[in-house]
């Protein structure tokens, strides 16, 4: 898939207003100038435009639907390798590059905690990209499962009496636009309760982020033959909720089509009644 014309990107929010509003309007002022923070389209090659590409220019145009998979690892592959040389410049970028995706972490993590759900996310992002394995498919997807496991066992710890059940604090805002992003019909259709904040989550990273179900059961510690059977039943209640106009929303397709065209992996696929 070709994704040479980006998205428009999310609009900065007035600074200081929250964490991830301030790291944006940053990560935005770091694509202006002469000279932005930015990667070369030509080095990276598939989709991506054969030119310097500014960070924030980067960022919408890997949201875009029609950016292919293949596109996002080589520009996350890229940016984690930058990040690892310890400047702290592409490190913060890398951060601005995954905003969508840490939003929405931070909005499930609202649901379930009172703590600073923003402040985790981002930490344990900044610590994946010392170790996500640039090797496996899925960079920025396995990047923030495990910023989001990490930072839910953190805030858990933090919150020992902590029933698990949802929580709507303050915080628990519904990210800003763009609405249409598929994580934000996940977030939208946990508000409206068609699925549970778990459920958006396990949706969120095995269909839109390349996490495999083998590897979502082995880092949440559960067995993968109840995780597909859960996530079958969300599915097909999110499938609903999208027919009936509930979730009502011009990228909605994006993630029926998604939820409705994912390959199982074979051992799972023969154990499917």
């Amino acid at each position: 898939m070709d994704c040479r014309t980006p998205a428009s990107g999310p609009a900065a929010g007035p600074r200081g207003e929250t964490l991830l509003n301030d790291i944006e309007y940053r990560f935005h002022l770091m694509g202006q100038g002469p000279n932005p923070l930015s990667v070369d389209g030509r080095t990276l090659g598939q989709g991506l435009p054969r030119r310097r590409i500014a960070l924030p220019e980067l960022s919408a145009i890997l949201m875009h639907p029609s950016c292919g998979y293949a596109d996002r690892d080589a520009a996350w592959r890229l940016l984690v390798q930058q990040a690892r040389t310890g400047d702290p410049a592409w490190s913060a970028g890398s951060v601005g590059v995954a905003l969508p995706g840490l939003r929405f972490k931070a909005y499930l993590l609202a649901k379930l905690f009172t703590g600073d759900v923003q402040a985790a996310i981002v930490e344990q992002f900044l610590r994946a990209l010392g170790t996500v394995d640039l090797d496996r498919p899925g960079v920025v997807g396995n990047l923030l499962s495990a910023a989001f496991s990490k930072a839910r066992t953190e805030l858990r710890d933090l919150e020992p009496t902590s029933s698990g059940a949802p929580n709507h604090a303050p915080g628990a805002v519904l990210p800003p636009a763009p609405y249409g992003h598929p994580d934000l019909v996940l977030a939208r259709a946990v508000t409206a309760g068609a699925i549970t904040v778990q459920e958006a989550e396990l949706i969120g990273a095995t269909y839109l982020e390349e996490v495999s179900l083998t590897a979502y059961a082995e880092r949440t510690g559960q067995p993968r033959w109840n995780l597909y059977k859960r996530r079958t039943a969300a599915v097909a209640r999110l499938r609903a909720a999208i027919e009936s106009g509930e979730l009502s929303d011009p990228y909605a397709d994006v993630v029926n089509e998604a939820t409705a065209t994912v390959v199982l992996d074979a051992s799972t696929a023969r154990k499917r009644p």
